[in-house]
This record gives C-alpha cells, structure tokens and sequence, in this order.
C-alpha cells in the first residue's frame, strides 16, 4: 500500500446503500482472508462457507439436510461431501447431519500438513468473485 492509500480518509463509496450487519447475523470474519483460510478452499468448500456463514443463526447453527444443501448450492453430492470434508479438516465447521455449525477462527489456519501434501485439482486457489457470483445467480 502507498503513503498515499494509507492516508486517505476511507468512506462509503454509497451512502444510501450502507450496509448493515442485521442482529441475527454476525457477519463474515475477515480472518477468513487476510489469514491463509480462503485461498486453501476449493471454489465449491469456498461457496459452502458462504453458504453457511450466511445462513446460520447467533450461534453458527444451521440445519440443512445434504439434499437440500446440494439444491441451494448446485453441488453434485459428491462434490458436496469433499467441500464438507475440506471446512471440517480445515475447522471451519462442525458438522453432524443436519446440523452444520461454522466454527470460530483459530489455531493452524493451514489445516495438517497431511491435507496440504495430499491436496488434489479440486482444491486449487479461486476466484472468489466467481465463487461469489456463481451464488448470488443461484440464490436470486
């Protein structure tokens, strides 16, 4: 970042569109992207995240059975499965179907060195703006 970046005032771009975090939402940690949490994440473990971020109550909880999941997110259920697989290894959730519950951030972000060596095609970094429009066509 240049000494000018650094010093300029940071404000809304839109005002009117302010965004508000609603009361039974805590929001998106941003840990998830200035650690290395994202861009470990494969585009589908990435788009389940949101997903579940989004969707779940003060607690992290959400129950979604894998049918329905595999709909909202337009997952095959394989590819589903590994995405789970990913966020579990990683701890970014727990999981016991049909309950879901996105975790706190902490500890090894990278996940056991194990899941870094044995990473396959499927888990290559990506873009998250794809990943956030591939979501938003699907949920709209």
């Amino acid at each position: 970042m240049t000494k000018e970046a650094a010093s300029m005032p940071k404000r809304p771009l839109s005002l009117p569109k302010l965004r508000t975090v609603p009361k039974q939402c805590s929001g998106v940690d941003q840990r998830l992207v200035r650690e290395p949490y994202i861009e470990q994440l494969s585009h589908a473990a990435g788009a389940l995240d949101l997903f579940l971020v989004t969707v779940a109550d003060a607690q992290g909880r959400s129950f979604s059975a894998e049918r329905s999941l595999c709909q909202r997110v337009s997952m095959p259920l394989t590819v589903l499965r590994q995405a789970r697989q990913a966020l579990l290894t990683r701890a970014l959730v727990a999981s016991h179907s049909p309950l879901s519950q996105v975790l706190a951030l902490g500890g090894d972000a990278r996940g056991p060195a194990t899941e870094c060596a044995t990473r396959s095609a499927d888990d290559e970094p990506v873009d998250l703006q794809a990943v956030f429009t591939h979501i938003w066509e699907v949920l709209s």
